[in-house]
């Protein structure tokens, strides 16, 4: 039964990612049928982040009054309603205020779900259920590219989209029973560790030496993440002069290793240390961006999408799993909430800005803001594991 409850997990994480990639890969195809200006995506992705964010707030209270099963299954349910009705907009206007309900819906089952498995399974599994996400990712512009190729039917893409959804709320409407159970059941297997976190928390944790620096990495994180999965497809179509349907397929190979290099992360967090894996992601993901920055053979630009993806994988699962290990297990509990706030924030903001300034210059300039980011990174997440250390070592003299 916890097997069978483990894989529903999943696949609701897989119905998250999936619409998360799509509005990128179609957005050249939608930008042509209504006319709209290239950086109109950026304004509807601030609407769908903006919905995520509130949602998320409200998260707590409404775990506390549903759970996390009916929570999921009502978040799964606004968000095919809202990829339906993207299928069927007949302007941008629709298709803004049907990013609201898209990203209410992706904000709540994301915060129960990241808590749920944060809270009740080991470590690996935080990277797995990640790597779920980015299935989804995967699949949504293959899904995507499939219906554009030949006679841009982008609307059929959502239309699908939407129904793989509502398959999922069918089954989660069927297992309901089994969540209440399971989170019974665990419920009690954590309630004595959840009030000795309690007891020693932090009123303040803000104050906390490397936490300011912790949550701007973060900030830039998920603003690389989004910026290329929504800028991309349009990097590849205007710069290397791509079709609409090869560069949507791109753009899924860049989820692609998302997704398989959060599998993989999952093995291989039993050998290696979170603080290694950022280390290394960081690394590979600047050189994936160095290579889409110069005018090299086409192929080199799939080798980049691709660095870029499996470099951004062990990133936000082992800054999130190694929140405690760098400011203590009392200070977890807020921190991770201040946190996954931080990241929603830099994809809301940051991609629209890059689309605004790509408007007024070129969209040349996605894999030098994406190194800028990666660089910053990787400064912010050295000097905070520096700060640790030395406090550690005074810890350690005390």
């Amino acid at each position: 039964m916890a097997t069978f409850f483990l894989i529903m997990i999943y696949l609701s994480f897989i119905s998250l990612g999936l619409p998360d990639s799509v509005l990128g890969a179609a957005w050249p195809v939608i930008q042509a049928e209504y006319g709209a200006a290239f950086g109109m995506a950026g304004v509807i992705n601030i609407v769908i982040a903006s919905g995520t964010i509130v949602s998320s707030l409200m998260s707590g209270a409404l775990l506390k009054r549903l759970g996390t099963g009916q929570i999921t299954l009502i978040s799964c349910l606004i968000t095919a309603a809202a990829l339906l009705g993207f299928s069927f907009a007949p302007s941008m206007i629709w298709l803004m205020v049907l990013a609201l309900p898209l990203g209410l819906g992706a904000g709540c089952v994301d915060t129960a779900l990241n808590h749920y498995v944060a809270t009740h399974y080991q470590a690996h599994h935080m990277s797995w259920l990640h790597c779920f996400w980015g299935v989804g990712a995967t699949l949504g512009p293959i899904i995507m590219s499939s219906f554009i190729r030949d006679h841009d039917l982008w609307r059929n893409g959502y239309l699908t989209i939407s129904l793989i959804q509502f398959a999922l709320v069918v089954l989660l409407a069927f297992t309901l029973p089994l969540w209440k159970r399971m989170e019974n059941i665990q419920s009690h297997a954590v309630k004595e560790s959840q009030v000795q976190q309690s007891r020693g928390q932090s009123e303040q944790p803000l104050r906390t030496k490397g936490v300011k620096l912790t949550l701007l990495t973060f900030l830039f994180y998920c603003g690389a993440e989004a910026s290329v999965g929504l800028w991309g497809s349009s990097f590849l179509v205007n710069e290397k002069e791509l079709p609409s349907s090869v560069a949507a397929m791109w753009v899924a190979m860049y989820y692609g290793g998302i997704t398989v290099g959060r599998f993989i992360t999952g093995f291989v967090t039993f050998k290696v240390s979170n603080r290694v894996l950022i280390r290394s992601g960081l690394l590979v993901a600047f050189t994936g961006a160095a290579l889409l920055m110069f005018p090299l053979p086409t192929f080199c630009s799939l080798i980049g999408f691709l660095l870029l993806g499996l470099g951004f994988a062990p990133i936000y699962p082992c800054m999130l799993h190694d929140t405690p290990e760098r400011f203590g297990k009392e200070q977890t509990k807020k921190l991770m909430g201040y946190q996954m706030a931080v990241a929603y924030t830099g994809a809301t903001f940051l991609p629209p800005l890059l689309g605004w300034l790509a408007t007024q210059t070129t969209i040349s300039i996605l894999p030098f803001f994406t190194a800028f980011y990666i660089a910053f990174m990787l400064y912010g997440s050295e000097r905070v594991n520096r700060i640790t250390k030395q406090q550690a070592a005074r810890s350690e003299m005390i």
